[in-house]
């Protein structure tokens, strides 16, 4: 299938999971995970109706933005973002999913203060508790996001989670659900520059269900790409 024709089906399946939530199709954004495709496969799906594109590293981001590649679709950044890095990001994704860290957040906030920008930004919960991913512990959230909120030059815009792979995405039901209840938690809380806007979870194998469960951006790159061939990479 071509890249208009995933897009397609992916929209379609995502309006019937967000009904099936009891929410309007619209109210969920497509994010397609750009990695390892080029900018004339980028502006496909950007041709196609995607809502979002996100890019996973920094090189390609840089790469692919200096040829226009996004133009017309906002661009966010979803991959682990290295603090030495921060200055190529900042001020060109319109959201940063993967703040790991409040060391991170400082750096972020370090570079938009120099720009005389506010940045968007999703805190990313290892909502698994796995070893090999990175992310505030479930249990650490609250505390980082008080000290966060007094960070003037970044605005934190929700949570996003990779929840650990599963043979089934109905495994993965639990991990969304407790996401969904830590956005309800930190929204109460009413911090300031902290608004419960995002809920970015679901990639290719399990995007129904993270809507299903709350998600309001879900990132899918298989589905929309075709899989990746890393060898070549």
């Amino acid at each position: 299938m071509s890249i208009a024709e995933n897009v397609l089906r992916v929209k379609k399946n995502i309006a019937l999971a967000a009904e099936r939530s009891g929410r309007a199709p619209s109210e969920v954004l497509l994010c397609a995970a750009t990695k390892m495709n080029d900018a004339d496969r980028v502006r496909e799906a950007i041709a196609a109706g995607v809502d979002i594109c996100g890019e996973n590293r920094v090189q390609e981001l840089c790469e692919k933005n200096a040829v226009g590649a996004y133009e017309g679709c906002p661009l966010h950044f979803i991959g682990h973002l290295q603090k030495n890095k921060v200055k190529f990001v900042v001020g060109t994704a319109a959201l940063i999913h993967s703040v790991d860290s409040v060391e991170l957040a400082e750096k972020i906030d370090a570079a938009a203060k120099k720009l005389g920008i506010r940045q968007d930004i999703l805190l990313e919960v290892n909502i698994g508790n796995e070893e090999a991913k990175s992310g505030f512990a479930p249990g650490e959230l609250l505390c980082a996001a008080e000290k966060i909120s007094h960070f003037s030059s970044v605005q934190v815009r929700g949570l996003m989670a990779i929840p650990p792979i599963c043979a089934s995405p109905e495994e993965n039901r639990p991990y969304f659900a407790q996401m969904k209840q830590l956005f309800i938690d930190i929204g109460a809380k009413k911090y300031d520059n902290i608004h419960m806007d995002f809920l970015s979870m679901g990639m290719s194998a399990d995007y129904e269900t993270a809507i299903e469960e709350g998600a309001n951006i879900v990132r899918v790159g298989t589905g929309i790409f075709g899989a990746r061939d890393y060898g070549t990479k």
